[in-house]
């Protein structure tokens, strides 16, 4: 018997993230084959309010476990508590959207659970009695289908792979609060501060429109233009892994196998050649634009569509032209 889908609902700075929103249209669809509640996981501590809403975003019920050990995203705590919630609800599928910390805290709820463990899924679906999970391989070179074998799988979904359903303001559900079961007081790692970015720093990860950046700028200070083009577009601004190794970006703004993946509607890669690290991190965005002096430079065999030139004289036409066509609308 189905007892339905567990969706992690990771929060940041009081508000669910947006990954985390996507990932419940993932369950949404899934349930239409799978059958069963989706039934939305909140953990964290002060969270009992914000749980409420998260049917307005497609959850049919909300376990929550609010608890002061939970403020801080220590990978042990909410894993506990997300694996516990799990055995609580029955669910066949845990879903987490696949963040930083939500690959870490599924692989580790997972590990408790003794379940299947699917990282980066793009797409999911049920067939008989077995779940299907769509990634890519070989830095998104090929794309794969997976299963499990075990009665619970736990999965994280690319962020971008799904779009959100619309809120649905006003639509209530039960929420149930959940006791942790287990001694927060042994935990092995205890989170003791976080280091953000800037306040009001868009995360690419998050990004619509992201706006990245590598060595052919020649120096932090080229990063300037892009600034100002990702503002103009309401974007962020990525960087390529050379640049954070060199300190010109901080390693939240780092794209590629060994940073973060995105998948925004539109990808403008400047300056960057094409290394297959860092195509691995944003070549399934739905278009890419590639700014490169190299008309042989890998990046343009991905690109929807390709600018051979100096970034420092496109990308500020681009800026003009945009600012332009946005306020004529």
């Amino acid at each position: 018997m189905n007892h339905g889908i567990l969706v992690w609902l990771e929060v940041r700075d009081g508000v669910f993230r947006k990954a985390s929103i996507e990932a419940l249209a993932a369950a949404r669809s899934l349930a239409t084959t799978l059958g069963g509640d989706v039934i939305g996981a909140v953990t964290g501590s002060g969270v009992s309010d914000l749980a409420a809403t998260a049917g307005t975003f497609g959850a049919d019920r909300v376990l929550v476990m609010d608890q002061g050990f939970l403020a801080k995203p220590t990978i042990e705590g909410h894993g506990r508590a997300l694996a516990q919630l799990s055995t609580h609800s029955n669910a066949s599928v845990i879903i987490a959207a696949g963040t930083l910390n939500g690959r870490d805290v599924a692989a580790y709820a997972a590990a408790r659970l003794g379940a299947g463990y699917i990282a980066d899924c793009t797409a999911l679906r049920h067939e008989g009695a077995r779940l299907l999970a769509t990634r890519p391989v070989f830095a998104g070179k090929a794309i794969t289908t997976v299963t499990t074998t075990t009665s619970i799988s736990v999965v994280t979904v690319r962020p971008k792979s799904y779009d959100a359903m619309p809120p649905s303001p006003g639509k209530t559900v039960s929420v149930e609060t959940v006791s942790p079961a287990f001694d927060a007081a042994l935990a092995r790692a205890v989170a003791e501060a976080i280091v953000g970015n800037a306040t009001g720093t868009l995360d690419v990860s998050e990004a619509d429109v992201v706006v990245s950046g590598g060595r052919g700028l020649g120096s932090p200070e080229g990063f300037k233009p892009l600034e100002e083009l990702a503002a103009v577009l309401g974007g962020a601004v990525g960087a390529s892994r050379a640049v954070v190794d060199a300190g010109w970006r901080d390693h939240a703004a780092q794209i590629g196998q060994t940073g973060k993946t995105v998948a925004p509607s539109l990808y403008i890669a400047c300056g960057i050649s094409g290394a297959i690290q860092h195509l691995a991190g944003m070549r399934t965005s739905r278009v890419i634009v590639a700014i490169n002096r190299d008309p042989e430079a890998p990046i343009f065999k991905v690109a929807t569509y390709g600018i051979v030139g100096d970034v420092t004289d496109v990308v500020p036409a681009l800026t003009k032209a945009f600012r332009s066509a946005l306020a004529s609308r």
